[in-house]
C-alpha cells in the first residue's frame, strides 16, 4: 500500500482577521480551525503529519500536541516556501502527500480520502481538489482541454474573459507524489510581484515536464472554503453548526429549533435526548439517553446521565448523574460531582462539591467545597461558608441530615448523619449524629415598642 503523508499549512498570522489570536486558532463550533483539520486527517491512516507553523507557533503546538510533528517557517514567503520547510521531514520518502491549509475547517476526511484514492488510481504526479462555484470571482480557475484533462490553473486576475466564465475553481488542497513535490520545489521561482514562492507553480513545472496532472471535483463547494476574515469565520460556523445538528438529529436527537441550538464538534449525544432552543453545549460533553436540556442552558465539558433535566442553567466541567433535576437558573461550577436522583433547584450554586443520591437543594443556596451525603435536605438560603479570605475549607454533611432555611455552615465543619440544623443557625462546630443544633440569638419581644418608635420619629 502507498505510504501517505500530510502537510498542514498553519504559519500565517491572518491580518485580515484583525485579531491578536492567530488565524488558525480561531474557533469554529468551539474548536480551533487547525484542530478541525488535523482531526479530519486522522482517519486517513497517514504515516506522518507535518504542520508548518510560524506566527503563534507555541500556541499552535500547545493546541495540537503530539498529534503532528512541526517545522518552522520563519518568514512567510508563500505557500511553496511553506511546503519547502517540510523537506527535512519528508523529502526522501516515497508515497503520496496531501497538502491542506489550516484555515479550512469544513474539509472532511471523506473528501480527502476520495482525493487520495483518485490520485493513486490515476497515477498522477499531482491531483488538485476542485469544486464548482457559481460565483468564482477571486478564485483560480481550472482550465481543461477537450479531453477533460487539466491544462492549467489560471488566477482570476490573469484570466481571460472566457476563462473567467469557468466555474470550476482551485480549492488550495492538493495531492502530490511526495518525491516529485520536493524535487520540483527546488525550481520554483519567486520572480513575481509579491516575491513569494507559490505552490501552484509546482503544477506548471510538472506539466512542462510531461507529467500527468489530475483533478478531483467535490460536489460540496462550502466544504472547501478558507477562512480569512470574520465574515468567512461566521459563515464557517453556520455551516459547521448545521452539519453537526443534522448529524445528531439523524442519530435520534430531538432539536426543537436547530437554527438556535449550538452544539460543539466533539459533543456526544445519545438518542432520545431533547434539546430546546438557546442552548449551548460545548467541549468534551456527553449526554445520555432521555435527557432534556434547555431552553437557554450552557453546558461545557460535562457528563450528563440518563433522564436528567437541565433547564435555563449553566454547568461546566462536572459530572451529573441520572434523573437529576437542575434549574431553572442554577449554576454547576467546575469539579462538581452530582449523583443520581438529586435536585438542584432555582438559584442554587454548586462548586467543587459532591452531592450524593437523593439529596436536594431546592432554591437559593450556595454549596462550595462540600461533601453532601445521601438523602440530605438543604433548606432555602443555606450557605457553606468555605473561604476565610486566604484558604478554602470543606463542609461535610452526612446522610439523611436536614439543614434548615437560612443556615450558615462555617467550614471546616461536619454535620453528622441524621442530624438537624435549625433554621437561621450559624454552625461553627461539628453537629453530633441525630442531634438538633440551634445556633441563633434568643427571640425577645418588647410589647408596645412599635408605638414608641413612631412617636420618636414624629418628635
Amino acid at each position: 500500500m502507498t505510504r501517505r503523508f500530510a502537510i498542514v499549512l498553519a504559519a500565517g498570522q491572518g491580518t485580515r482577521m484583525k485579531s491578536s489570536l492567530y488565524k488558525v486558532l480561531h474557533p469554529v463550533c468551539g474548536k480551533p480551525m487547525v484542530q478541525h483539520v488535523v482531526d479530519q486527517l486522522k482517519p486517513l491512516q497517514l504515516d506522518a503529519v507535518v504542520t508548518v507553523v510560524g506566527f503563534g507557533a507555541d500556541r499552535v503546538k500547545e493546541q495540537l500536541g503530539d498529534s503532528t510533528s512541526y517545522v518552522i517557517q520563519e518568514e512567510q514567503l508563500g505557500t511553496g516556501h511553506a511546503v519547502m520547510q517540510a523537506a527535512q521531514e519528508l523529502e526522501n520518502k516515497e508515497g503520496t502527500t496531501v497538502v491542506v491549509c489550516g484555515d479550512t475547517p469544513l474539509l472532511t476526511s471523506e473528501t480527502m480520502e476520495a482525493l487520495l484514492q483518485h490520485h493513486e488510481q490515476t497515477q498522477a504526479k499531482v491531483t488538485i481538489l476542485t469544486a464548482e462555484n457559481s460565483s468564482p470571482d477571486g478564485y483560480g480557475r481550472i482550465v481543461r482541454n477537450t479531453q477533460n484533462v487539466v491544462e492549467k490553473i489560471v488566477e482570476h486576475k490573469d484570466a481571460t474573459e472566457e476563462e473567467r466564465k469557468i466555474t470550476e475553481i482551485n480549492t488550495g488542497t492538493y495531492c502530490f507524489d511526495n518525491q516529485a513535490l520536493f524535487q520540483v520545489l527546488k525550481h520554483v521561482s519567486n520572480d513575481n510581484a509579491q516575491g513569494e514562492y507559490y505552490l501552484p507553480d509546482v503544477i506548471e513545472i510538472l506539466k512542462g515536464q510531461g507529467e500527468k496532472i489530475a483533478a478531483y471535483r467535490t460536489n460540496d463547494f462550502e466544504e472547501t472554503i478558507g477562512v480569512n476574515d470574520r465574515v468567512a469565520l461566521s459563515r464557517a460556523e453556520q455551516i459547521m453548526r448545521k452539519r453537526i445538528n443534522e448529524r445528531h438529529m439523524k442519530n435520534g436527537v430531538t432539536l426543537i429549533d436547530p437554527e438556535h441550538t449550538y452544539i460543539g464538534a466533539d459533543v456526544e449525544i445519545e438518542q432520545d435526548v431533547t434539546i430546546y432552543p438557546g442552548s449551548m453545549i460545548e467541549g468534551d460533553t456527553t449526554i445520555k439517553t432521555g435527557a432534556v436540556i434547555g431552553p437557554n442552558s450552557e453546558i461545557k465539558n460535562c457528563e450528563i446521565g440518563e433522564q436528567t433535566v437541565i433547564k435555563q442553567s449553566v454547568a461546566h466541567d462536572s459530572k451529573i448523574g441520572a434523573r437529576v433535576n437542575i434549574g431553572p437558573f442554577a449554576h454547576i461550577r467546575p469539579l462538581s460531582d452530582i449523583h443520581d436522583d438529586v435536585k438542584i433547584g432555582n438559584f442554587v450554586e454548586v462548586k467543587k462539591s459532591i452531592v450524593e443520591e437523593g439529596s436536594k437543594a431546592s432554591h437559593l443556596s450556595y454549596i462550595g467545597d462540600a461533601e453532601i451525603g445521601k438523602g440530605v435536605n438543604i433548606g432555602c438560603g443555606t450557605i457553606t461558608v468555605n473561604y476565610d479570605g486566604e484558604r478554602k475549607y470543606k463542609t461535610i454533611i452526612e446522610d439523611d441530615a436536614f439543614i434548615g432555611c437560612n443556615s450558615n455552615l462555617v467550614a471546616p465543619v461536619t454535620v453528622k448523619r441524621g442530624s438537624y440544623v435549625a433554621a437561621g443557625s450559624t454552625i461553627t462546630k461539628d453537629v453530633p449524629e441525630k442531634a438538633l443544633s440551634i445556633a441563633r440569638s434568643r427571640q425577645v419581644n418588647k410589647e408596645g415598642y412599635a408605638d414608641k418608635l413612631k412617636k420618636m420619629k414624629k418628635d
